[in-house]
């Protein structure tokens, strides 16, 4: 009898010939859950198998001792983090090491990317202790829910005041930057009153991979312990394809670019700017970048144990014959 594993992702286009049946799992069925919200807690989710985990909160419950889900080295979301750091157009802020000294708004103190956007400024001297941070809401359409996660330090580390949405605290002046990893309404428009802080954010981050070699890993596929116990191969099937969903689509955006009128340019620019391998996945391919990721986590004091990849991935690592 064939498996059927129900995945929850987000609505990346790269799942698209999985979601409309261009493309077939071989050894189990495959049903895609396109989802706006990923479940809070995949472990006790019904209606799911497997699906898109926070890398940073599935981390956080490995220093727990917790195995309730087997986290695949296989990164569903990998973004660069300069382009995730937003001011106002009249600010004079220009550079990450201006921003000692300054407040900074982010949309949760534990989340994945905003820990890897603090270790951008750790690498230009300003640590946690040099500067003054606010988590709160991004705009009055997010709703108010704790987003410190138990990180609060009066003084240092702070809820915004009265859950003010932080686009106007930003406009306002009152808030220096602000950390987001998706752009708030009207950020694009030629009026805008914002900006990206780093004027030339490709050239930060082509300049970020040449030196790091990765693009940091944001969200991992995560399957329930008790599938992979019966069924040891899913991990390394599911994964490989998503891989293939991903490669058939970016073979058919360069063929169909008109979608918006410079997608080819950037194809383009990417095959230039980035090695062929630059989203492989697997424990193997990405090593330095999930010690990186356990060293922050360390260095910011998110976890108290410095998680090794083997700690993170032991069934990847095992596979790899790594002790």
């Amino acid at each position: 009898m064939t498996i059927t594993i129900r995945l929850a992702v987000r609505d990346w286009d790269y799942i698209v010939p999985l979601a409309v049946g261009d493309l077939r799992a071989k050894d189990f069925n495959l049903e895609v859950h396109r989802v706006e919200t990923l479940p809070e807690d995949l472990a006790s989710d019904p209606l799911y198998d497997a699906g898109e985990v926070s890398f940073s909160r599935y981390s956080l419950a490995r220093a727990k001792g917790e195995t309730s889900i087997v986290g695949v080295p296989h990164f569903l979301m990998r973004a660069f983090r300069h382009r995730c750091i937003i001011t106002s157009k009249n600010s004079g802020v220009t550079r990450l090491d201006e921003l000692a000294g300054k407040r900074i708004g982010l949309t949760g103190w534990q989340d994945s990317g905003n820990t890897w956007t603090r270790a951008l400024l750790r690498r230009e001297g300003v640590g946690i202790e040099e500067a003054s941070w606010f988590v709160g809401r991004l705009t009055k359409s997010h709703p108010i829910v704790d987003r410190l996660g138990g990180y609060g330090r009066p003084g240092r580390i702070e809820a915004v005041p009265g859950e003010r949405p932080m686009m106007e605290l930003l406009r306002e002046g009152w808030l220096d930057a602000v950390f987001t990893p998706f752009m708030p309404p009207g950020f694009f428009d030629a009026d805008s009153a914002f900006r990206q802080l780093v004027p030339d954010f490709r050239q930060a981050e082509r300049a970020y991979f040449n030196d790091v070699g990765y693009v940091p890993g944001i969200h991992l596929l995560g399957i329930k312990p008790e599938i992979v116990a019966a069924h040891p191969w899913l991990p390394g099937a599911l994964s490989d394809i998503l891989d293939e969903s991903a490669r058939v689509w970016l073979e058919k955006r360069a063929k169909y670019a008109d979608t918006t009128p410079w997608i080819i340019d950037e194809i383009r620019q990417v095959a230039q700017d980035l090695p062929a391998s630059w989203n492989r996945n697997g424990l193997e391919a990405n090593e330095r970048m999930i010690a990186d990721f356990g060293i922050e986590l360390h260095a910011q004091k998110l976890t108290d144990k410095l998680l090794t990849p083997h700690d993170l991935f032991p069934d990847a690592a095992s596979a790899l014959g790594q002790s």
